[in-house]
């Protein structure tokens, strides 16, 4: 386009790709927010909260031993990343070690219990006295439940400390070895509290993993006192016939896992700043 004096001007420009971002935002949250209303108006406000939001029935849930399977869960999920922890820093040096054999063990059992449901190795080893008389696991039910949600945490946990032992510069381990520092030690010293360092906040995701997956304990029978927050909230629930329990149960794995979520976000924050 030109002027009347012949001066051409700029050819006009459609939208910024910044303002087709924010439309496209603004479309995006109107859908949401639509959907959001129809929902609340087509939902059945009182049969919800008399099946899910019973006020007398969460008072009993609070009052008759949640307390107990709160703690309960805590114990099945912090016995069983500890003993995972121990076991996924060994198969991972396994994994990396320079002798075939320790590689090919290392490596078939990540590989079976990854690819193993956990509700499988519960029910297995709920099974061995049978296969096995007189066999016992010590600190019954809580070594079961530490056993079996150990062995599959480590095969992940494992890939993870590889993952971050790997991620250690070479350059540190070859200067410890000038040194005279013999490659156990230079791992123990060195390597690892590094790589430990950097997969830190995926390790605190498998923490989180393990507290949701302790409730696969109740497949073990387990009596009152050994109940964790899903046994306790189904047992109640279906005593009363309602649900509200298991809704109280659900906001107890809350009181754990959220906390957890926070401290992984911010160590990733800090982790990005490092780097």
């Amino acid at each position: 386009m030109t002027t009347a004096t012949g001066v051409a001007l700029p050819a006009r420009r459609g939208i910024s790709p910044r303002q087709r971002a924010r439309r496209s935002r603004l479309i995006q949250y109107s859908i949401l927010l639509l959907l959001g209303v129809v929902a609340a108006l087509v939902a059945d406000w009182p049969q919800i909260g008399d099946v899910f939001f019973q006020p007398t029935l969460i008072g009993d849930a609070l009052t008759q031993g949640i307390g107990r399977a709160l703690l309960n869960t805590i114990v099945y999920t912090l016995g069983a990343f500890l003993l995972g922890l121990f076991a996924g820093t060994v198969l991972a040096l396994m994994r990396l070690s320079s002798v075939g054999p320790y590689r090919w063990i290392a490596t078939a059992y990540i590989e079976f219990f990854r690819g193993l449901p956990a509700i499988i190795v519960f029910i297995a080893l709920s099974l061995l006295p049978l296969a096995f008389p007189g066999l016992r696991i010590p600190f019954e039910p809580y070594g079961t439940a530490w056993l079996a949600l150990g062995l599959v945490g480590s095969a992940y946990m494992a890939e993870t400390i590889r993952a971050g032992i790997q991620a250690v510069p070479k350059g540190q381990v070859e200067a410890a070895r000038s040194l005279g520092m013999p490659p156990s030690l230079a791992t123990r010293r060195i390597v690892l509290p590094q790589a430990f360092r950097i997969i830190l906040p995926p390790l605190t995701n498998e923490l989180i993993l393990m507290t949701k997956d302790s409730s696969l304990v109740f497949i073990l029978g387990l009596s009152d006192a050994g109940f964790e927050l899903t046994k306790y909230g189904r047992d109640l629930a279906n005593t009363e016939a309602n649900l509200t329990p298991l809704v109280v149960a659900g906001f107890a794995y809350l009181l754990i896992t959220l906390p957890l979520s926070v401290v992984v976000r911010r160590m990733e924050k800090t982790s990005a700043k490092a780097r």
